[in-house]
């Protein structure tokens, strides 16, 4: 929750799960799902996942600034077999269907991916349904580990747009109606924007070939798997070793997260780790890369600028 204040004091926040296969990862991030179409279910609130409740959590900030001043828009992607995968994209028929995308670094050295479909939502409920529509279109596959074992990363991203008055700022100042589009926003020459980013990460789990007994296409699904794991390891220990170069380009999956893992965001990351005394060499590999994360030390985290609030002062 203080993770999620600081998101609109202008903080960019990240909170990702990590795990080996059926250690609770998905269940963590989204709850208990529904076996028929893999949506969470809101029934049980009690029982809901960090992704839904952060999502509500969010809305009840935003509730409680002036109307209008905020404006959020949502992502969801998969990296599955180092490719990303846009899990909003529509075709002509306005069905959902999975369109691979590019990442980039821009000018200013920040991760991009061009063309990703960005849904406006209005309140939790809206974000519901997006996103559980989204997740009918991740790659799923039985191991002997995990019935219902994630074959990707996902990342749901909640992009906050805060809106401020650029005339007259006082406590009243901001927009007390909506514009109708993010274009309208952009075009309102008397208000000011500054974005900050929510990334909610369900990372697929790392896998013993000898245990899970994959073959073929899901044995070269964990190859890519660990090897994206291993690579997101590998910048944090970059990151912790303050090395003048960080692998951000290795895996599609650290390119991605490049922001989050190693600008200006505030990470959090959970280790779910399985109770089962078989697993206990996985285990043991998941706390060392805890332990590398927890090395990491930023210094003093960056926020968003509002030069207006500042200038009000």
């Amino acid at each position: 929750a203080p993770l999620l204040t600081s998101l609109l004091d202008g903080y960019n926040v990240c909170i990702m799960a990590y795990g080996q296969t059926g250690s609770g990862k998905t269940y963590t991030m989204l709850g208990p799902q529904l076996e028929e179409n893999f949506a969470f279910s809101i029934e049980d609130e009690s029982e809901l996942g960090i992704i839904p409740r952060a999502t509500q959590e969010v809305f009840r900030l935003i509730s409680e600034k002036p109307p209008g001043s905020y404006w959020v828009e949502v992502s969801v992607v998969e990296v599955y077999n180092n490719e990303i995968f846009d899990l909003l994209a529509k075709d002509s028929c306005g069905k959902l269907f999975g369109v691979k995308r590019d990442v980039i670094t821009t000018r200013e050295g920040k991760s991009d991916v061009p063309l990703l479909t960005y849904e406006t939502v209005e309140n939790a409920s809206e974000f519901f349904h997006l996103v559980n529509k989204g997740l009918q279109l991740r790659v799923r596959h039985p191991t002997l580990v995990h019935a219902h074992s994630s074959r990707s990363h996902l990342v749901v991203t909640l992009t906050i747009t805060t809106v401020v008055s650029g005339d007259n700022f006082d406590n009243k100042s901001t927009s007390s109606s909506r514009a109708s589009s993010p274009v309208q926003l952009e075009a309102t020459e008397k208000m000011k924007q500054v974005k900050t980013r929510l990334q909610l990460v369900d990372l697929a789990g790392s896998e013993c070939v000898g245990m899970s007994g994959v073959t073929g296409a899901a044995l070269r699904e964990t190859s890519f798997i660990n090897r994206s794991l291993s690579a997101l390891a590998d910048v944090l220990g970059a990151i912790a070793e303050q090395r003048p170069h960080i692998p951000y380009r290795n895996s599609k999956l650290t390119h991605l997260l490049q922001d989050s893992v190693g600008g200006d965001a505030k990470l959090l990351v959970m280790l779910c780790i399985s109770p089962d005394q078989r697993y206990l060499t996985e285990s043991m590999q998941s706390l060392g890369f805890g332990t590398r994360a927890r090395q990491v030390q930023r210094g003093q985290v960056k926020k968003k600028s509002f030069p207006v609030l500042s200038k009000a002062k």
